[in-house]
């Protein structure tokens, strides 16, 4: 193989001594224009590169990308936060916490669950149900007390005194006297402080109204899915309408894209999904604006939410109508018969059994029930889901009295905005959930189709089947009573999302959830971020006062497109001036140097010898010779 030799220095040389001028003039016009396209390019990349590096914008907050892990070197300067659900059936406490406040306004708090050192989450239940004090306010603060003390047990007792406690309750005591609940909440600010340093006043003792419920659950999924985050980051972006504007002209701000939330628990069902655009026509008990950031003016964090809550709309609360609403069918059809029937031996309604076919039950099963008199029925199964979704139709309007508050309407008179269901994505939780996964084992994407084959093939095996199926545990998730009612909360589920809520058999951006991101989301995450969003403010305030930006770098994130433009124009004109300027000299030497054979016409001293010709020097005297 032939060796080449390349030397640098004698290149360097010969480079240094090209006549770049002629070297132009031989160019052609499309040769210099392709030449000042790529020169141009490399500005712009330089350009880019260097206003991205020294003057772009901060980086997108990641902080919900990297959980903390819960009791591993948290550090003094973390915050504590301590979280009461009071329900109907028992109160469970929830422990957060979260780092110091970056001292960006446009970030929120990094709450997350506190997990213990086996990596669960720190929660505990006691039973029964703050309400039972309704008659004996003064034991409220005993009943409470093993929650505080279990979650003590994980907060540095120096940190302690800095922790702040809610107290806030639901359905259960919704239902008691106002006085009652003054009296129990009262015993409770007293009591607490006596025994425990947590910070507490009278404002985070509250009865929560469904509403709120509603509403905080909807922040907890949004925050953890990290929609109230800023940039693209693959979510969608959505324009908003500014809440509050009374201007004619339409102001608009562009953020991520939220999602709606669904939620089917055993006696209510709620859904919430964010307004992007303003309705004057939605009834006010129904919207929900609120701002989670701590300024007042924060479009990033102002939100316009629908919420509702279905009362007796839960799959249990559900199906003991479902079964009223059979035996009142059944009745009026008895007593029609009997009308018309004459019997030689007395009739005895209180000793008499009613058989009633229920086709919302498997094939074979029989359910006893009794109805207001106390008299015995047989409920029959008949498995046939589609004749069960048609009798469930009907109590989707149970009280026929009540008007529709405003068109268009969903359950019960009940007003509901039109939503986008080709851009908009929704999260199911607990029934949507438990129904789609514990039996079908299809948890997550929803398809209408899919599950419906699932559920008319379940509903239509037979009984005895399904016992065995259970006995041989093939469905560890599901109980027996699951198994029992698969059938009926299949059909009410679908029943109440495609007739009752307008969703389109055909809609593919529900996921039923039971985690997100490995966490349970609960509704006490979103309150603790609602109540605890002034917070930052000290952070900000001390933020801004050791890191003051200069006055050429407030406005650089309106000016930097601005720049590349006027950039991009300036070179484009310089480059087309060379160009023209490239043809004019081109041509006047041109008409100046007509058949000029060769480099020999500039040449003035006898030393300067032309490339490519070989000259032989001759002296006088030798020609004279």
């Amino acid at each position: 193989m032939a060796r080449i030799h390349f030397n640098v220095p004698q290149f360097l040389h010969n480079l240094r001594h090209v006549r770049w001028e002629t070297t132009l003039q031989r160019w052609s016009t499309k040769q210099a224009a392709l030449a000042a396209v790529l020169i141009l390019t490399v500005l712009v990349i330089l350009f880019i590169i260097v206003e991205t590096i020294f003057f772009g914008r901060p980086p997108i907050n990641k902080k919900h990308q990297h959980v903390i892990e819960g009791g591993k070197g948290l550090g003094p300067k973390v915050h504590y936060g301590i979280v009461i659900d009071c329900g109907s059936s028992g109160s469970r406490v929830f422990l957060y916490f979260w780092p110091p406040h970056s001292g960006n306004p446009k970030d929120l708090l990094n709450i997350q669950q506190f997990m213990d050192s086996q990596g669960n989450p720190v929660v505990k239940k006691i039973k029964p149900g703050l309400d039972t004090f309704k008659d004996n306010p003064e034991a409220a603060s005993d009943y409470i007390k093993p929650l505080l003390q279990f979650v003590a047990a994980h907060i540095p007792v120096d940190q302690q005194k800095e922790t702040i406690l809610f107290i806030l309750a639901t359905a259960g005591m919704r239902m008691i006297p106002e006085e009652s609940q003054k009296a129990i909440f009262q015993n409770l600010y007293t009591e607490i402080p006596k025994m425990f340093p947590f910070v507490i006043s009278e404002s985070n003792l509250e009865v929560i109204s469904g509403k709120q419920e509603g509403v905080y659950a909807w922040i907890a999924v949004n925050y953890v899915l990290h929609k109230f985050d800023h940039g693209a980051d693959e979510h969608p972006l959505v324009a908003v309408e500014v809440p509050g504007n009374t201007n004619k002209e339409k102001r608009t701000h562009v953020r991520r894209r939220t999602v709606g939330m669904l939620d089917m628990g055993g006696g209510s069902m709620q859904i919430a999904f964010e307004i992007t655009s303003k309705y004057n026509n939605i009834p006010k008990h129904r919207i929900a604006e609120f701002n989670l950031g701590c300024k007042n003016n924060d479009l990033d964090h102002t939100y316009r939410v629908y919420v509702t809550t279905y009362l007796g709309f839960g799959a249990n609360e559900a199906r003991e109508h479902y079964e009223e609403f059979l035996l009142t069918s059944n009745a009026s059809l008895t007593n029609s018969d009997m009308e018309n029937t004459t019997f030689n031996i007395p009739f005895n309604r209180e000793k008499t059994r009613f058989n009633v076919s229920d086709p919302c039950l498997p094939v074979g099963l029989t359910q006893e029930v009794k109805d207001t008199e106390s008299h015995i029925h047989f409920l029959h199964g008949l498995g046939d889901y589609e004749a069960c979704s048609s009798k469930l139709v009907k109590l989707l309007n149970r009280n026929a009295s009540i008007p529709c508050e405003q068109a268009p309407c969903s359950m019960n008179g009940v007003h509901q905005p039109m939503i986008s269901f080709h851009n908009s994505e929704f999260y199911g939780f607990s029934e949507f959930w438990y129904t789609m996964d514990d039996v079908f084992r299809i948890g997550g994407i929803y398809n209408f189709e899919k599950f419906k084959f699932e559920a008319k093939k379940f509903c239509g095996t037979k009984w005895s089947t399904l016992q065995s199926w259970y006995e041989e545990k093939l469905y560890p998730r599901a109980d027996e009573n699951r198994f029992r009612f698969q059938c009926f909360k299949a059909a009410w589920m679908t029943t109440v999302l495609h007739k009752g809520l307008k969703f389109p058999p055909s809609y593919h951006m529900l996921r039923s959830v039971q985690l997100i991101n490995h966490r349970e989301v609960q509704w006490t995450l979103g309150a603790l971020l609602h109540r605890t969003r002034f917070l930052p403010l000290r952070g900000m305030n001390s933020f801004e006062t050791q890191h003051p930006p200069p006055h050429w770098v407030k406005n650089r994130y309106v000016i930097n497109e601005y720049v590349i433009v006027f950039c991009f124009v300036i070179v484009t004109i310089a480059i087309l001036s060379y160009l023209k300027h490239l043809r004019i000299c081109q041509s006047k030497k041109t008409d100046k140097l007509h058949h000029v054979p060769s480099m020999s016409y500039f040449m003035v001293e006898e030393d300067q010898i032309e490339q490519g010709l070989n000259y032989v020097i001759v002296d006088h005297k030798d020609l004279e010779q």
